[in-house]
């Protein structure tokens, strides 16, 4: 045989096996891409990732009686979404615990959980770093999920004539170092702000660490126990001012919401534009500007966590697995229909 015969032999040899290992190659993706197979070891369903689907695809969802509690914040979800879960999974039964003391909310949520009292609980705020040295010296770690994006919205008298605020002149207003509307171009009326008090909840947390920058409230401000009586306060009193989690703020009709920014020539309101004026409510109602807390227009957001015991018991498998059902397609579209907006 020629030494040319023997070269054409090899190269036609090596081109079969490329072919052959190419069309391997192509059957392994189309197989693994299309049987369910993951390419990557492990579940095919992560903690915290989204699922996709409904609520009745997702796997690993413990039976019995879990309770749960914390932010005030998420009473709408608790109120909408939880009761169409305990239909579609329902072994998976859901009791809402309110503190034997003090005001239910999300640092109250996760004592309670450190606490044994609670399989899981809902923040509107991250975790702090001496709750997981706590969780730590108790034997676990403490693990936060989010779900969801909520803004802080301010709330004023409907009849207050002021186009919006800076930050920094809400933080002003809070620490007492503004008194008067007339020094942000407002009317000659005395500030009146209202707050609940700092233990009472995450969104009062929030709003202490991230807009008045860990100071302390002034001397002038008026602590009320519960968002619906200090909106009642703000529809009153035509001087004052209130802030809270934008779903209870926004399509209020005894309210106005005022736009907030960075800087005086970037006023994002919380709700879509045009404003609905209040004389038309409740026939229609101001809507949330999802696009601005999605993109972070709007200067004041935040995530809303499922926090979870991180113990290898069935507590983590019940908080997991709520965590996974918010995630689903169908959890964030119920979300968003409470007022909230998707995380994904």
């Amino acid at each position: 045989m020629s030494q040319q015969h023997k070269t054409n032999e090899t190269a036609v040899l090596l081109l079969t096996l490329i072919i052959t290992a190419g069309l391997a190659g192509a059957i392994f993706w189309w197989f693994t891409k299309n049987s369910g197979v993951p390419t990557i070891p492990g579940t095919t369903q992560q903690v915290g990732q989204s699922t996709g689907g409904t609520f009745a695809t997702v796997q690993n969802v413990p039976p019995g009686l879990f309770t749960y509690g914390g932010s005030t914040t998420w009473a709408p979800i608790r109120k909408e979404v939880d009761k169409v879960i305990e239909t579609a999974q329902p072994q998976f039964r859901l009791r809402y615990t309110d503190p034997t003391t003090g005001a239910p909310g999300s640092g109250t949520g996760i004592k309670m959980l450190l606490n044994s009292q609670l399989a899981f609980s809902q923040s509107s705020r991250s975790l702090k770093p001496e709750e997981q040295q706590q969780a730590e010296q108790l034997g676990f770690k403490l693990k936060e999920i989010p779900v969801a994006i909520d803004g802080v919205a301010i709330a004023v008298n409907p009849n207050l004539n002021i186009s919006g605020l800076t930050l920094a002149q809400l933080k002003d207003i809070y620490t007492g170092k503004l008194n008067n509307w007339k020094q942000l171009n407002g009317p000659d009326l005395a500030i009146a702000p209202y707050s609940r008090r700092i233990e009472d909840g995450g969104t009062i947390e929030f709003f202490v660490e991230n807009v008045l920058e860990k100071e302390k409230f002034g001397s002038n401000i008026q602590f009320i126990p519960t968002t619906t009586e200090a909106l009642r306060e703000v529809a009153k009193n035509p001087g004052s001012i209130y802030y809270a989690s934008a779903p209870e703020v926004v399509g209020q009709c005894s309210v106005k919401s005022l736009p907030l920014g960075r800087k005086p020539d970037e006023l994002v309101a919380p709700y879509l534009s045009p404003f609905i004026p209040l004389s038309e409510c409740p026939q229609k109602r101001n809507q949330l500007n999802g696009e601005a807390f999605q993109s972070g227009k709007y200067p004041i957001t935040r995530r809303l966590f499922v926090i979870v015991k991180e113990n290898n018991q069935s507590d983590q498998k019940a908080g997991e697995a709520y965590a996974n059902l918010l995630l689903t397609d169908q959890g964030q579209e119920l979300i968003a229909k409470t007022g909230f907006v998707r995380i994904r």
